[in-house]
């Protein structure tokens, strides 16, 4: 397929790893002869006028979003590759956590203690920051109004500053977005410890529309399956050991789990975190 126009290239993730997406957008780039235009997302995905009108070509989105897109944008979207992380917690899969954290000076020792806290969230589409909680909730059947209070903070990052300026409690984070942000101001260390890891869920992939046809699809997953030695050196700092093939369905799961915390809401039989 000869394509005769820059390819649009989106990134729905947290800003602290932008650095990494432009490289892969690069390395494509360099290998495949495409021009790649890499831009931050302005919206939440499943709000995001330019998707629903299929006019982006690839996306770094989480897993919960996507595959609640391709429920009603079905057959526009394939998965790519998933970043596989070097760390042993990762246990060479394509997969992350969400590190609910504290403040360091706080008395919060366990989970249990943060009944009547005060939690912040980065947005209510978030698997990591809000639908993994919500299952854990679930599951251990909380009573209903958990926490005392919620926040949403619209990052991450914004999250993590919260929690060490108390302005809330707690907060769930990516962890890969955790440790990335430590990595760069890891100052922040001694603010925050971790009480609970929630998961593990499968990594956001990188995505691409079906509409490029399947000769160039494949020749970008194979680029990144198989990275030159420039890629390969952006993948170790930031801790990436590998990519790995992920499908679609890979991802149902998080669907899954989000679907049960919607009815469970509309029946008010576990906490509103939303409130």
């Amino acid at each position: 397929m000869t394509i005769d126009k820059r390819l649009q290239v989106i990134s729905y993730l947290a800003p602290n790893w932008f650095g990494f997406y432009q490289a892969i957008a690069a390395y494509l780039g360099r290998v495949l002869k495409v021009e790649f235009q890499l831009q931050q997302g302005k919206y939440d995905p499943l709000e995001d006028p330019l998707l629903f009108q299929d006019q982006i070509d690839l996306a770094f989105i989480c897993g919960l979003p996507l595959i609640r897109y391709s429920k009603v944008g079905s057959n526009q979207l394939q998965t790519l590759v998933a970043p596989v992380m070097q760390s042993s917690r990762y246990s060479n899969c394509p997969i992350y956590y969400a590190d609910v954290i504290v403040n360091a000076n706080s008395n919060i020792k366990k989970f249990t203690d943060l009944a009547g806290k005060t939690f912040c969230y980065n947005d209510l589409g978030s698997n990591s920051g809000y639908n993994l909680l919500c299952h854990r909730l679930i599951q251990e059947r909380y009573p209903e109004k958990f926490f005392g209070k919620t926040l949403q903070s619209g990052s991450h990052q914004r999250s993590i500053r919260w929690v060490i300026e108390g302005l809330a409690d707690c907060a769930a984070i990516d962890s890969v977005v955790l440790e990335q942000e430590l990595k760069d101001f890891p100052e922040l260390l001694q603010h925050l410890r971790v009480v609970e890891v929630l998961g593990p869920s499968p990594m956001p992939p990188l995505v691409v529309a079906q509409r490029l046809g399947i000769s160039l699809i494949q020749q970008m997953q194979l680029a990144l399956l198989q990275p030159d030695a420039e890629m390969q050196k952006v993948m170790k700092q930031f801790g990436v050991r590998r990519f790995a093939a992920v499908r679609l369905e890979d991802y149902d799961i998080l669907n899954q789990i989000y679907s049960v915390g919607v009815a469970r809401r509309r029946h008010r039989s576990f906490v509103d975190l939303s409130r």
